[in-house]
């Protein structure tokens, strides 16, 4: 099956979606998702969404958290396009059905969470990202000019390169035609081709042993990129979340919302005592990074592998209403958390980098876009403030909607896109070979390029990560393909960029801590 469309969007979280109904009066969508739509990091966001509502609350406040959070290293310009644009975002997000939690007299209920100075978290209980997707997923299912399709995997967008020409990293003027997707029930591999190209594929959290991402959560937006000579920067700035719910086999791992923090929620060690006023003056609401690495610290010191988070101090029937879904996760394995403190740990959450894209959302690679977590706008400097992600992928949303608007109708489609080319390949004979590299991989970014780094560790990660990376392209050339070799090779470009930019950056800063550059 070969699709001509005007508007291919890959990924199906709030940044696609959004997009899909801003642009959808205007020409034919078709939306690519590797899993089910709801299956993406948005519908897992659970702490919430922030914007300036209600004073004290200004503009300036929320800039200004976010630079400090970001440590000097966002762009002035984006930070102030998505703090002043969110209040529109979140009117959008209202109006398409999102419902946000009202208190008694009306007024929206706002939370705060770490490294913010004023309440501007907007939620639905707890599963804030599930509210989101409900609404937009009804929008969009209902919408005549929008295709989706499901279980649909985006091995590679189409540039100059698949016509026979030499595309280098400094080749200027690359152009994206659209992508090759593999249906994933068929097992072929389709062509399409669109006049603008938006990927809005998530996160990378899968990279990592133990991350609060979902399965699909496999960098292959950055990925796709990286071979088709785009620009990619900042890797290095990799999230840890500091309370995903310590249950060993687990796989993701349920993360315990910063908000509790925000409600009150202090981080305890296993003996009880609070450790965080030592490492910053804002205790268990400090920025992630400072949190995640002092959890960090403390386990390498005690050996255990966990820490509390108490929340018992505050109302129970407070505690079931804010905070009903992770009442009932934590129930599930015997924690009433009114009566028990949660054993937590740090977790692979969010990746602040990603493709390099201006304030329209604008890739370096011509008529290609990128939204939310798989682009790297600026927004979040060396580290992401807590619920910045879904608005700064709303307000992009709506910046390259009217941007790729103005200019479609200047677009000619390309024709003479080759399809896909089969020669040389066969069933992979022994699905070891993935799984094991798999593991490696895994073991090598958790292991060396954690929370944590230094020089010596980052060597010796590139030097086994170009080994798996020899192995499985050898192994690509020769197979069918299949989503899970496919994901391995895109995990493994993720992995070599982290390293790589990591390696560059010879300071700590933010998310990037090495012990051969200890901050001062």
């Amino acid at each position: 099956m070969n699709v001509i469309t005007d508007f291919l969007i890959i990924g199906s979280g709030i940044g696609a979606l959004s997009y899909a109904l801003k642009v959808a009066d205007s020409g034919r969508v078709t939306i690519v998702t590797k899993g089910e739509m709801n299956e993406c990091n948005t519908h897992y966001a659970q702490g919430g969404i922030c914007s300036v509502t209600y004073s004290p609350d200004t503009f300036e406040k929320h800039i200004n958290d976010t630079m400090v959070c970001g440590s000097g290293r966002c762009e002035i310009d984006t930070v102030r396009l998505v703090v002043e644009r969110a209040p529109d975002s979140i009117k959008d997000l209202i109006q398409w059905g999102v419902s946000f939690d009202k208190s008694s007299d009306g007024k929206y209920e706002l939370a705060r969470e770490g490294g913010h100075t004023e309440s501007r978290i907007l939620h639905h209980k707890d599963i804030t990202g599930a509210e989101i997707e409900r609404a937009l997923i009804s929008q969009v299912k209902r919408h005549p000019n929008i295709e989706v399709l499901e279980h649909h995997f985006a091995i590679d967008i189409i540039t100059q390169h698949h016509l026979g020409k030499l595309v280098r990293k400094h080749t200027p003027n690359i152009r994206c035609f659209g992508a090759y997707v593999l249906d994933l029930r068929h097992k072929n591999i389709c062509t399409i081709t669109s006049k603008v190209t938006v990927l809005a594929t998530g996160g990378v959290g899968n990279i990592y042993h133990t991350t609060t991402n979902p399965s699909v959560a496999t960098g292959d937006g950055i990925a796709m990129v990286h071979r088709a000579k785009g620009v990619v920067e900042n890797m290095e700035f990799i999230q840890f979340h500091p309370t995903s719910l310590y249950n060993p086999g687990e796989r993701p791992s349920f993360l315990i919302t910063e908000a509790m923090r925000g409600f009150g929620g202090v981080l305890k060690l296993q003996n009880g005592k609070e450790f965080m006023d030592k490492y910053h003056p804002m205790g268990s609401l400090a920025p992630r990074d400072v949190v995640a690495r002092s959890i960090d610290h403390e386990l390498k010191i005690s050996g255990e592998e966990f820490v509390y988070l108490d929340i018992t101090h505050r109302n129970a029937d407070e505690i079931i209403s804010h905070f009903p879904n992770i009442y009932k996760k934590c129930l599930s394995i015997g924690i009433d958390i009114t009566k028990d403190m949660i054993p937590v740990t740090p977790a692979a959450h969010y990746c602040c980098g990603g493709i390099t894209a201006n304030l329209h959302g604008e890739t370096s690679i011509k008529r290609l876009y990128a939204l939310g977590e798989t682009a790297s706008t600026g927004l979040h400097g060396a580290n992401r403030l807590a619920s910045n992600s879904l608005i700064e992928a709303a307000v992009f949303a709506d910046e390259a909607a009217k941007h790729s608007l103005l200019h479609i109708d200047k677009i000619i489609p390309q024709d003479g896109v080759p399809d896909w080319n089969y020669e040389g390949t066969s069933n992979p004979e022994e699905m070891v070979l993935i799984t094991q590299n798999y593991k490696e991989m895994q073991q090598i970014m958790s292991n060396y390029v954690g929370i944590v780094r230094s020089n010596l560790r980052l060597e010796r990660a590139m030097r086994r990560m170009e080994i798996i990376f020899n192995e499985t392209e050898e192994l690509y050339l020769k197979s069918t393909l299949s989503q899970n070799l496919c994901e391995l090779r895109n995990m493994i470009a993720v992995g070599y960029l982290i390293i790589k930019q990591a390696q560059q950056l010879k300071e700590s800063v933010g998310l990037h801590y090495t012990l051969d550059y200890p901050k001062k």
